[in-house]
């Protein structure tokens, strides 16, 4: 009986040691599974060393005080410490398609790839802000727009001028339209852009004008000689008009020194020296001042005479430089004019050197 007792003992002590041995080697086996693992996490700017018992990265992120948005993203590398944890925060994107924007968001990549998720049309009409290369970032500003040059061809109206000439048989300050304005038309061809539809930018490439504007003419009253004789010659700015109502207009004045002369005169006949027929209104002058051809209207400086329009059409040995010799059907009407010093009006695109 005492023999079999040691022997149950016996077995029993090595049933405890073969327990104990496993319990051991099952400790050590679980050991990993319980330490504690080192994360460096990078956060933009940001760096954070956490160490926790936690592998699930969002876990260890949120135990690190980082939340992730919605579209917010990470990626792992671990390591024998732990690991590491980069996180990618979405790009808030703005991106305008003809005028609609689209809030959008990016974890990075080239605007073309953004346009093209979005399923957003580029190239041909469609003009891009940045180029297509550019790397998307927070706060970007994208504009898509719809861009077309057109040419138009129109017509616009041309404004007439109102000019003033000085009435002296008119009341002081009263005023008179003598020639109503008319506008004038323009034809014009121009480079027109539209962006998403509206006008951007107008360019005029060609101008031809259909029709001139007649400027208004008005006559003014000075109060000199209210009553008197009405239907003189009324001169303003830029603007000549006759006793019959016609208006001329003249582009400068010059003074000159007038004379007279007749077919009569010694060394004179009844033809020009351009073959035309001398006649009231021909001109004899310095080719080299006034060329041939040039319309004028003559007046006396202190008003006593008015010869009215003339034209450039004869010369003369003695008629050199600011002097012009006034054709007149007599002598006598010559010597009556004598020697004055008169202003010629050069009428409309009349040429004076």
């Amino acid at each position: 009986m005492q023999l079999i007792s040691i022997n149950r003992n016996r077995k029993l002590t090595r049933i405890a040691a073969v327990l104990m041995v496993m319990f051991c080697l099952s400790s050590m086996l679980a050991t990993p599974a319980f330490a504690q693992n080192t994360y460096v996490i990078t956060d933009g700017d940001q760096v954070t060393v956490h160490t926790t018992y936690a592998t699930n990265p969002e876990k260890v992120l949120s135990e690190a005080g980082l939340e992730l948005g919605a579209e917010d993203s990470y990626t792992t590398q671990a390591s024998w410490t732990g690991g590491e944890i980069t996180v990618q925060r979405a790009q808030q994107i703005t991106v305008s398609v003809c005028g609609e924007p689209i809030e959008t968001a990016s974890n990075g990549e080239t605007v073309e790839a953004l346009l093209e998720r979005l399923g957003v049309i580029v190239g041909g009409d469609y003009q891009v802000s940045e180029p297509l290369d550019t790397m998307t970032y927070d706060g970007l500003a994208l504009t898509v727009d719809h861009v077309v040059h057109q040419p138009e061809t129109y017509t616009v109206e041309m404004p007439f001028e109102t000019t003033y000439c000085y009435d002296p048989t008119m009341e002081e300050g009263q005023q008179r339209v003598i020639t109503e304005g008319v506008p004038g038309q323009m034809l014009r061809k121009a480079d027109v852009v539209y962006v998403n539809m509206q006008e951007q930018s107008r360019t005029v490439v060609e101008e031809t004008v259909l029709q001139q504007p007649v400027n208004q003419v008005v006559a003014v009253g000075t109060g000199e000689n209210v009553g008197g004789e009405s239907g003189q010659v009324l001169i303003g700015d830029g603007v000549i008009v006759l006793s019959t109502g016609e208006v001329l207009t003249y582009t400068r004045t010059a003074q000159f020194v007038a004379t007279g002369y007749s077919q009569f005169n010694e060394g004179c006949n009844d033809t020009t020296a351009t073959g035309s027929k001398v006649r009231p209104g021909v001109v004899a002058v310095d080719p080299t001042v006034i060329p041939y051809g040039t319309r004028m209207f003559i007046v006396a400086n202190d008003g006593s005479y008015i010869y009215g329009i003339g034209t450039a059409e004869d010369c003369g040995g003695a008629i050199q430089g600011n002097r012009v010799d006034l054709y007149f059907e007599t002598d006598p009407e010559c010597f009556q004019f004598g020697v004055r010093n008169c202003t010629i009006y050069f009428l409309g695109d009349a040429n004076w050197r």
